[in-house]
C-alpha cells in the first residue's frame, strides 16, 4: 500500500504536515477526512486520493470551487511527487522533501543525458537534492527552478485494458490525430517564414478540437453524468 505525505505550504494551515498516510485519503474541511482542512472554501468532503495500478491518483469530489493542481483544474489527476494541489485558499505539495528531491535528481539526469530541456534547465542542474527545502518564498524567488519539476511531461497509457477499452482509446487517439494533422496541413507560411496563419474557419476547427478534450475530460471525472452536448 502506497503511503501519502502531503505538507500544506499556504492558507489557515501553513506549515502543518501530514505524513504516511495510508491510501485512499480523503481531503476536506468537515471531521472524518484523513486530512481536515481550516478553509472555509474548501468542502466537506472536498477531495480524494487513492492508489490504482500502481498509480495515486486524486479526484475533485464534486467540490464547490474545484480542485488544482500546478494551477490547472481538474477532476482526476494522476499524482507525481512535487505536484501543487490547490483548494480553495490552502495549497498542499505532494511528496516528503526526500522523495521531491529523488525526482529532482531523475530530472537532472535526463538534462545530462541529453533529453529534451526542461525549463529552468540551468537552475536544475545545479541543484543539490540533499539539502532540499520547499516553501513558498523559494517558489517566490525561483520560478524557473520550480517550473522544471512541474514540466509536462507525456503521459504514459493506461495498462491492463481490455481489448474494448484499448479499442476505444485507439478510436479516441486516432480521431485526434486525424484532425490535428487536417489542421497542420491547413496552415499557411508567411514570407518572412516566421510566422504561420490560419484561416478562421481552421481556428474554429482547432476551438471546437478543443471543446471536445474538455468534454471527454469532463466525462472521464464524471462517468455518471450526462454526455456533453455536441
Amino acid at each position: 500500500m502506497a503511503l501519502v505525505t502531503l505538507r500544506v505550504l499556504d492558507g489557515a494551515d501553513r506549515g502543518r504536515v501530514f505524513r504516511n498516510l495510508p491510501t485512499p485519503v480523503t481531503i476536506g474541511r468537515e471531521e472524518g477526512n484523513t486530512v481536515q482542512l481550516n478553509d472555509e472554501r474548501v468542502s466537506r468532503f472536498h477531495a480524494k486520493i487513492q492508489e490504482d495500478q500502481d498509480k495515486l491518483v486524486l479526484t475533485d469530489l464534486d467540490s464547490t470551487n474545484g480542485t488544482k493542481v500546478n494551477g490547472e483544474e481538474i477532476s482526476v489527476h494522476i499524482l507525481r511527487h512535487g505536484d501543487l494541489i490547490t483548494l480553495g485558499r490552502s495549497v498542499l505539495v505532494f511528496g516528503t522533501k526526500e522523495e521531491i528531491a529523488q525526482r529532482l535528481a531523475r530530472l537532472r539526469q535526463k538534462e545530462l543525458s541529453g533529453s529534451p530541456t526542461a525549463p529552468g534547465g540551468d537552475k536544475l542542474l545545479k541543484f543539490d537534492t540533499s539539502s532540499f527545502e520547499l516553501n513558498v518564498d523559494q517558489l517566490d524567488e525561483a520560478a524557473d527552478f520550480y517550473a522544471a519539476l512541474q514540466q509536462l511531461d507525456p503521459p504514459s497509457l493506461p495498462s491492463r485494458l481490455s481489448p474494448a477499452q484499448a479499442g476505444q482509446l485507439a478510436e479516441l487517439l486516432s480521431y485526434l490525430h486525424t484532425r490535428i494533422r487536417r489542421l497542420i496541413a491547413s496552415v499557411q507560411m508567411e514570407p518572412d517564414e516566421e510566422r504561420v496563419t490560419l484561416d478562421q474557419t481552421r481556428w474554429q476547427a482547432l476551438l471546437d478540437l478543443q471543446w471536445r478534450l474538455a468534454n471527454y475530460l469532463r466525462q472521464i471525472g464524471d462517468p455518471e453524468g450526462r454526455p456533453g452536448e455536441d
